[in-house]
């Protein structure tokens, strides 16, 4: 097996190329951070479910996509700050993301939340993907 030097972007690629297949869901090796993303676009209703299992001694995750009809509810997702290029930002630099109807997920020190959840709270952090 390959060794992935951005496992958060492995992870939102699979989620990204498995919607637009149109395929009902997908796996990825686990960890603890792919883990919150899931809770958080779950939380937000992107997608369905997310469980975590144990496939030869190695955690995965299994994520179920949402469909509207045959229209996906994630259209777009893409990685902001990357392991070449970290992008931090203060609780009120937090953009909207498509005029409100989207999210960011960022890492805070208060843990992995939403961008409106970061200025609700007044944290800022890493801005992991939109």
């Amino acid at each position: 097996m390959a060794t992935l030097t951005d496992p958060i972007a492995d992870f939102l690629i699979r989620l990204k190329n498995s919607v637009r297949a149109r395929q009902e869901g997908f796996t990825a090796p686990y960890s603890r951070m792919k883990g919150e993303i899931a809770r958080i676009l779950k939380e937000e209703g992107f997608i369905w479910n997310y469980e975590v299992q144990t496939k030869d001694g190695h955690p995965v995750i299994s994520v179920k996509n949402k469909f509207e009809g045959k229209v996906p509810a994630l259209t777009d997702l893409r990685r902001v700050s990357k392991p070449g290029r970290r992008q931090y930002l203060g609780s009120q630099e937090i953009p909207k993301v498509v005029k409100g109807f989207g999210i960011s997920i960022i890492s805070t020190s208060k843990g992995v939340m939403s961008g409106a959840r970061a200025r609700r709270e007044n944290v800022g952090g890493e801005v992991l993907a939109q």
